[in-house]
């Protein structure tokens, strides 16, 4: 059945016929034909905000809170360059998400018109793929495509460009029956042959690690992946985009690898004889100095994304596929092994793991006078409850909230880890809470953080979106000052904010339409938290204000290999040979 409208009408209708609910976006000259269309749908949600930077990163928040797709909305020109950051953000942390964007008139394409940018141009190294549609009955299929390409094989960042002409244009409305993508097949289903090889190589090894990234959080296979280290007794580690995926509570758990991992994480990883690394990248931040990262491991390797496979490191054994299957399937074939005789012992290894675990374990100092962050976050972490979602935004407090609060399921912990995204945390939790409105969820940012995307608070206010934002406020930009204080003899050139004094947090809250508070001494901390959690109809801003010397340990310093970890300044663990 065919039906008459306007493109813009089509494109709303396209929406609701891909099950979208709730959409982030601001209006403007070229987009704003859709936004007519908009106003009557009775399914789809529009949340206005007050960036278009901040529309993306809520999309990816909600995307990664409902692992459904994110959908944000921009004009042309620069409503449409303000999405480049959520897109690339994306696009490294292999999020869902469509973003529509208005176009000039298509007879004003390539003239440098107003507000002209060629945002599929410019967005092209960032997005799995993209449309420019100036037909308005291509309106529908480019839809649907690119929620279906957004969603399948490893999830990212789709753009859909449409020329103002077409969503004023009438057209007739045809939904696609079926969807055909020439040369997009992405293989969710392992290859047998290879499967068998690592399970045959799980079977022989002595000093095994799993190796775990965000592909087992976005393939949701946290259940097959406590199943096979159950099985094998292989202990795990969990990438800074896999927290969560495995209980930080298991025995077999001995944290974040990388370079501000745990030391028991990075020694079991430097010292191992095969990396079963399951949907993770070998990203420098986890190897640290490439050619001395596990120089005795061979490597099975599984990805959906057959370009990851051996990029950075040769994979003895590539598996293509999604995780939740190679999994499955990995355990069925270790079974098999292990019937036919095939198990080497597995106990001193992970009791020589456990030893590092326990002989280092995660700490931090408690100066006078000062409150610790870390203490802080620990706090939040204790207090809050198993079914709370974080979100941090990128810098110490990031580290510190990835090490201090303990994630006991997938889902609950959501940060910009590829690209590093200043100003993520507030409109990410935004999008989160939308998608889960009946679960708590905490934005931990910084204070330089905060203020590159604190106007979205007025977003929350207005739409009753009651987030809690911790503010780690050591009036800094900690992480540049804690290698400026490491590697630059402590000459802290700009990266001082004076935040204590400007602005006053509790003030800019409360000017934004939410609750503020103050919190400075170790004593107030846990009766700060919970007056916070007593407020459930408005967005709640504590500024915590914290000691500015506190620095984020354990430690590899860029460009350095693994083995020379810091537990503190001047302070490296030691691994005795006899222990392996």
């Amino acid at each position: 059945m065919t039906e008459q409208m306007t493109g813009a009408q089509s494109l709303i209708r396209s929406l609701e016929s891909v099950g979208v609910d709730t959409v982030f976006g601001i209006p403007g000259g070229a987009i704003l034909p859709a936004y007519d269309p908009l106003m009557d749908s009775t399914k789809i949600r529009h949340i206005l905000v007050r960036h278009e930077q901040g529309a993306g990163h809520a999309a990816q928040g909600y995307a990664a809170a409902t692992g459904r797709v994110g959908v944000c909305i921009a004009t042309s020109g620069p409503g449409a360059t303000n999405l480049v950051t959520p897109l690339a953000d994306a696009h490294m942390d292999s999020v869902p998400l469509v973003a529509i964007t208005g176009q000039v008139a298509s007879a004003n394409i390539g003239s440098d018109a107003f507000q002209e940018a060629d945002i599929r141009g410019i967005t092209m190294p960032i997005t799995k793929h993209s449309y420019l549609v100036t037909d308005p009955a291509e309106i529908p299929r480019a839809i649907a495509e690119a929620f279906h390409i957004a969603s399948t094989g490893r999830p990212g960042p789709v753009l859909v460009d449409i020329a103002k002409d077409a969503l004023q244009a009438t057209t007739t409305f045809e939904w696609p029956k079926f969807i055909s993508l020439a040369g997009y097949r992405p293989v969710t289903k392992p290859h047998s042959r290879q499967v068998r090889e690592a399970a045959r190589l799980i079977a022989e090894s002595k000093r095994p690690v799993l190796y775990v990234g965000g592909g087992v959080i976005r393939a949701g296979a946290s259940e097959e992946l406590k199943t096979l280290a159950e099985q094998t007794l292989i202990p795990v580690v969990t990438t800074l985009m896999a927290r969560g995926a495995f209980p930080d509570s298991h025995p077999l758990h001995l944290g974040m690898p990388g370079m501000h991992g745990t030391v028991a994480a990075v020694g079991a990883l430097q010292r191992s004889d095969l990396l079963i690394c399951l949907g993770a990248r070998f990203d420098d931040r986890v190897t640290g100095k490439l050619d001395t990262f596990a120089p005795d491991a061979k490597v099975i390797h599984a990805d959906i994304d057959p370009a990851e496979i051996s990029k950075n490191r040769h994979a003895d054994v590539p598996i293509v596929g999604d995780c939740k299957e190679v999994i499955a399937e990995l355990v069925v074939a270790v079974h098999d092994e292990y019937e036919a005789g095939n198990r080497g012992d597995a106990a001193p290894w992970l009791a020589t793991c456990q030893t590092w675990r326990e002989r280092y374990p995660l700490g931090y100092d408690t100066p006078d006078g000062a409150l610790s962050p870390q203490y802080v976050i620990e706090r939040i972490g204790e207090l809050t409850g198993g079914d709370t979602t974080y979100v941090a935004g990128v810098g110490q407090h990031q580290m510190w909230a990835a090490h201090y609060v303990k994630y006991e399921r997938p889902g609950s912990w959501i940060n910009s880890g590829g690209l590093g995204t200043m100003g993520f945390a507030v409109p990410a939790a935004m999008g989160a809470k939308v998608g889960l409105p009946h679960s708590p969820v905490w934005a931990i940012d910084g204070d330089g953080c905060f203020q590159m995307t604190n106007q979205e608070l007025a977003t929350c206010a207005l739409n009753a979106i009651p987030i809690k934002v911790a503010i780690i406020n050591n009036s800094s930009l900690g992480m540049v000052r804690q290698w400026q204080t490491l590697f630059y003899d402590g000459r802290y050139s700009h990266t001082d904010l004076h935040s204590a004094r400007v602005p006053d947090f509790v003030k800019l809250a409360e000017a934004l339409g939410c609750v503020g508070l103050r919190c400075d001494t170790a004593e107030d901390v846990d009766a700060t938290i919970r007056k916070s959690m007593e407020v459930n109809d408005a967005p709640v801003v504590i500024d915590f204000v914290v000691n500015p010397d506190a620095m984020v340990w354990p430690m590899v310093a860029a460009g350095t290999s693994n083995d020379a970890i810091q537990i503190a300044r001047d302070l490296k663990p030691t691994f005795d040979e006899d222990e392996l």
